[in-house]
């Protein structure tokens, strides 16, 4: 069992009695933990990498981007934070547990990163992916609500496949990914087709439950890996703050017309 409550640990990463709830949305559980766990191994890592900007892919609960933005916190000055949902109430409840913590991001009812692909293409220095992974029946997948965060369709791969030709848009050249997987999944298989597109992987955290054995792997780009090179994807080297509020006010527009409220944050 996790204890997510004590010492100098819990205040690097969100609490879970200050994370909001809705019945419509995926809560924090062992995937989640998994995936912040992973990322605090990495932390010493994260904090030289000094991203400028992070990017979570289903954000649910806002457990994760909460979790990270405190994780980085001072040390990384000037970091932007970008996530997005396809469960417009996930993307409400996010909202209030960002605000719980003092910390914020950029939030979009959207699917993966529909709308926003070419104003972020090159520019994502961190992803983090908690992808509706378990296997379903096909047409599970996509439904509104709650259903959205689990049903991954036929062995679970069905919106991971979806994601990671995305990721690589989106990605910086030195952009990282951490994305969680289940056995099902075929994570092998997952790492061979990033490899395909030049990246390198690693299993930072590996965790069997009653139900489950996670995987949560980081992907980064290697340049000593040809991509097979069938779509050449330009990625910003930089992305100076100018251009990033200017990003970031289109992108803040979009969240507010999608979905149709304008919380102010």
């Amino acid at each position: 069992m996790h204890n997510r409550g004590s010492n100098k640990i819990s205040s690097r990463i969100a609490q879970i009695r200050l994370v909001s709830s809705h019945p419509e949305v995926y809560e924090p559980c062992d995937d989640s933990f998994a995936l912040v766990d992973a990322l605090l191994a990495d932390r010493s890592n994260l904090l030289e990498h000094r991203p400028t900007l992070c990017m979570e892919v289903g954000c649910g609960s806002g457990y994760v981007i909460a979790s990270l933005a405190l994780m980085l916190g001072e040390e990384v000055p000037g970091v932007q934070y970008i996530a997005t949902d396809t469960n417009r109430c996930a993307v409400e409840v996010t909202h209030e547990t960002l605000q719980a913590h003092g910390v914020h991001a950029e939030l979009i009812n959207t699917d993966i990163a529909s709308g926003l692909e070419k104003r972020l293409a090159g520019l994502i220095d961190v992803m983090v992916v908690n992808p509706p992974y378990v296997p379903t029946p096909e047409d599970e997948v996509g439904r509104e609500g709650i259903a959205s965060a689990w049903a991954g369709g036929e062995n679970g791969r069905r919106v991971i496949d979806k994601i990671l030709p995305i990721a690589d848009k989106l990605l910086s050249d030195r952009g990282w990914l951490y994305m969680v997987t289940l056995t099902t999944n075929n994570p092998s298989q997952i790492c061979l087709q990033m490899r395909e597109k030049g990246y390198a992987s690693r299993i930072i955290v590996q965790r069997s439950t009653e139900e489950e054995s996670l995987h949560i792997i980081k992907f980064w780009r290697d340049f000593g890996i040809k991509p097979d090179a069938k779509e050449n994807v330009t990625v910003n080297r930089t992305a100076p703050a100018r251009i990033l509020d200017t990003l970031l006010s289109q992108v803040h527009w979009l969240s507010l017309k999608k979905s149709g409220t304008s919380n102010s944050s």
